[in-house]
């Protein structure tokens, strides 16, 4: 898509063609990533302990996000990657290992969730240190099959396991994330190291605070220009809106019913009399605190 877009106030836009393929791209995903496809993944969180008290010790992760997160005045939240490699890459793997140890069947919804999301986003930071200095997470090549080297990027790799499952990044976020929580909010929670997605947050996700945490990560995105911008009575989306527009009502009008769920009083009003999306945007530039 980086090479096909152009770009516009410094996001991508998107054209027809690359718009097309990158779609497939992610429909296929989707498809392949399925429960049906993929029993192993989706398994392990097909049940909870709903009484559980069981919590998971996410504060390594808690400190490394406050010590290399750095929200900006634009409203991004970019990482100190050079740092982070230098002070806090061995810390990072230590918890990265540590997170995979835990059953996630001896967890509620609310603890799944947050482990699956923080493992997500340490394992992205990870793979992007580990290959740091680099532009974009999707220069970055682990293998994985055809989808893979079409779209780029390290998400069709197994890079982690829990409870003997090998796992992809797209395993737990199109694998068992979408499929088993079937939360739109889940496309705030993960992090794909770009600037046009969500913001890696300063505080890892837990249990008690999740649902607090998710809204506060919607609100943020819908509200900044990468999510929903509207000019002159056009609406440009990210184009998560478009990828996973089945998880936001299936529609135009779906996406936009949920952005105003979420929209501050400034753009809940420019909302007003609209029906339809004009165009998505995305920008797969890393989220260097450097540049």
């Amino acid at each position: 898509m980086s090479t096909t877009g152009r770009h516009f106030g410094g996001y991508e836009y998107v054209s027809g063609l690359s718009l097309i393929i990158w779609s497939l791209c992610f429909v296929l995903s989707a498809i392949t990533s399925s429960p049906a496809k993929a029993a192993g993944p989706a398994d392990l969180f097909r049940d909870s302990a709903a009484q559980s008290t069981v919590t998971v010790d996410h504060s390594t992760w808690d400190r490394l996000l406050k010590s290399y997160v750095i929200p900006g005045p634009d409203r991004l939240n970019r990482v100190d990657y050079a740092a982070f490699k230098d002070t806090g890459h061995g810390d990072l793997k230590l918890y990265i290992r540590k997170v995979q140890e835990v059953d996630p069947r001896t967890l509620n919804r609310s603890e799944q969730f947050a482990l699956l999301a923080n493992l997500y986003n340490a394992k992205t930071i990870d793979i992007v240190l580990d290959h740091y200095p680099v532009r974009s997470i999707k220069d970055i090549s682990l293998g994985g099959g055809l989808f893979a080297a079409v779209t780029g990027g390290p998400w069709k790799a197994k890079v982690v396991k829990l409870n003997g499952v090998d796992l992809t990044l797209d395993d737990i976020e199109h694998g068992i994330l979408r499929p088993v929580f079937r939360d739109p909010r889940v496309h705030y929670a993960v992090n794909c190291a770009s600037i046009g997605c969500p913001n890696l947050r300063t505080e890892a996700f837990t249990g008690t605070a999740l649902d607090a945490q998710l809204d506060a990560a919607a609100r943020d995105y819908v509200n900044h220009p990468r999510g929903i911008t509207v000019r002159s009575g056009s609406l440009i989306a990210s184009s998560i809106y478009s990828w996973f527009k089945v998880d936001f009502g299936g529609s135009d009008a779906g996406v936009i019913a949920h952005a105003r769920k979420y929209a501050n009083p400034d753009l809940s009003a420019k909302l007003e009399g609209i029906t339809t999306i004009d165009s998505h945007a995305y920008d797969w530039a890393l989220n260097d605190a450097k540049r």
